[in-house]
């Protein structure tokens, strides 16, 4: 286990490691709906002369593993793949990914920064190489990462030093790193039963929005997700008018990922799902905690109902 900064930090270290760990292959297998702190480095790699295959989803934002096999080369170093996705909560086959890339001698790393803590994360079954966590998304303190490294796998640092044997220089954040030794065992003694609650809370909100919104409909809803990610559509209403209702309603949501929300641009992720711009520009985004209740729940409902008849009846 390496610690970093962040998810993006662990992210940045485990394609760049493993570009420099396969000296002479120069290709990387992603998804179209990678979180940006994966596709904007691979950008950037791109104009180093590093080539990328991004591979499209569907309109569930489900991953074709055919085109994953098709798209692995001689040349190919590595396969980066999320294994639940930041918007939409939709989970990636990351086991069978896993298994293609190692038979065909690919390295394998996945950002399962959306997932740890809400389903179990097994790696003596599931065969990756590098795995990426992000403390905050499982209530530990924010500004503390890790990156999961299999053992006999050496990768370049980006930040030299004789810290974390090498593999990233600088001194430690020990209070923030035993926080997330504290999150994760508090998440896997409890896992079972809070990704169960969790799942049924976002199930009793999405039930509710569709009974009570004709128009919404929900990214990725026949997809399997994770249980605390809920993307729902309202049309073409703005999503960004909506959110501001929500705001002085008390409600926290978001247009699209936390780390981009703000922007005027649509999600990159929706519209490779096949969502028109304004589709998804009338997207808004709604993540639960292990402390999300029915009360709660049952207010953004009602809330959302009225917001939405308000905007519905203004346009018509």
């Amino acid at each position: 286990i390496v610690f970093t900064a962040s998810g993006t930090e662990a992210n940045h270290l485990a394609i760049a490691g493993a570009l420099a760990a396969r000296p002479g292959k120069l290709h990387v297998v992603v998804s179209a709906v990678e979180h940006p702190s994966t596709l904007d480095l691979l950008a950037h790699l791109e104009a180093t002369g590093v080539r990328v295959t991004r591979l499209p989803v569907d309109q569930d934002g489900m991953l074709d593993l055919a085109a994953l096999e098709q798209a692995i080369t001689p040349d190919t170093a590595l396969v980066s793949l999320m294994w639940a996705n930041n918007e939409t909560g939709v989970l990636f086959p990351i086991a069978e990914a896993a298994q293609i890339a190692r038979s065909r001698g690919v390295l394998f790393h996945t950002d399962a920064v959306q997932a740890a803590g809400k389903i179990p994360l097994d790696l003596a079954q599931v065969p990756v190489d590098l795995l990426t966590l992000a403390g905050h998304k499982f209530h530990a303190p924010k500004g503390v990462g890790a990156l999961f490294v299999r053992k006999g796998l050496k990768l370049q640092p980006m930040l030299f030093g004789h810290q974390e044997r090498g593999r990233r220089g600088g001194t430690e954040n020990v209070p923030a790193i035993v926080g997330m030794g504290v999150a994760c065992e508090l998440a896997a003694r409890e896992l079972d039963a809070k990704a169960a609650a969790m799942a049924a809370l976002r199930d009793r909100l999405e039930t509710g929005v569709r009974l009570r919104i004709p128009c919404a409909r929900i990214n990725g809803g026949t997809a399997l997700r994770v249980g605390n990610t809920c993307s729902v559509r309202f049309g073409e209403l703005a999503a960004e008018a909506i959110l501001d209702k929500l705001d002085r309603a008390g409600i926290c949501a978001s247009s699209g990922a936390a780390c981009t929300a703000g922007g005027s641009a649509p999600s990159h992720v929706l519209t490779a799902m096949g969502l028109s711009e304004a589709e998804a520009l009338a997207t808004v985004r709604f993540s639960l905690s292990r402390y999300t209740t029915e009360i709660e729940i049952d207010h953004v409902i009602d809330a959302l109902a009225a917001i939405l008849k308000r905007m519905t009846a203004e346009a018509a």
